[in-house]
C-alpha cells in the first residue's frame, strides 16, 4: 500500500525561498511565475502525482507555511 501526499501552502506567507523545492525527494515542488501580495513567487505542487507526503517540505520551511496531508492508496 503506497502513501499519496498533498501539500497546502499559505500563499500570502510564502517568501519563495525555494528551500522546500530543494529538499523534496520527488521534485514535486516548484515556484510559481506569479507573485503574492508581498511580491514573492510561491511554492506549489508542480508534480502532484509524485508527492508521497514525506513532510520534508514542511519540516524545512523556515516560515512554517506548508501543511502536508497523507492518504493510503
Amino acid at each position: 500500500m503506497a502513501m499519496k501526499g498533498a501539500i497546502v501552502v499559505d500563499r500570502e506567507k510564502c517568501k519563495g525561498c525555494n528551500v522546500c523545492a530543494v529538499n523534496c525527494p520527488t521534485q514535486v515542488i516548484a515556484l510559481t511565475k506569479e507573485v503574492n501580495g508581498k511580491g514573492y513567487p510561491m511554492a506549489y505542487m508542480a508534480k502532484p502525482e509524485a508527492c508521497t507526503g514525506c513532510t520534508n517540505c514542511a519540516t524545512v520551511c523556515p516560515d512554517s507555511v506548508i501543511t502536508v496531508y497523507r492518504v493510503k492508496e
